[in-house]
């Protein structure tokens, strides 16, 4: 990160990132990035699927099995509910203000 001067941090959705989290949010705070990644992992914003929701959805899926429908005929379904979720603590610690249009579009706002 210092080598290539990064000025932020987005980590992919991915399960190896999840796996890795908590590291990639410690770097992003040792580093002074500002990052995108789980507010649980110490992130500045994280916007991503909200879960509940998915398990909402994965429960229709489940009621459809039974009644006969081959899995292939099943459409792919997208999220649709997506969660921003704003850490003011890392903002603070980062000495970032965030414009309040975002704080305004939040869903959830971390102090």
């Amino acid at each position: 990160m210092d080598r290539a001067h990064a000025e932020a941090m987005v980590a992919p959705g991915s399960s190896l990132a999840y796996s890795h989290r908590a590291r990639l949010g410690d770097l992003a705070r040792e580093h002074r990035l500002p990052s995108v990644l789980l507010s649980d992992a110490g992130g500045l914003l994280s916007y991503m699927p909200n879960i509940k929701a998915i398990f909402g959805q994965c429960a229709g899926y489940v009621d459809k099995k039974p009644k006969g429908p081959k899995p292939s005929d099943l459409p792919v379904q997208e999220p649709t509910k997506i969660d921003l979720i704003v850490n003011l603590k890392i903002a603070k610690t980062l000495g970032i203000t965030i414009p309040p249009s975002i704080l305004a579009r939040a869903d959830e706002v971390i102090e």
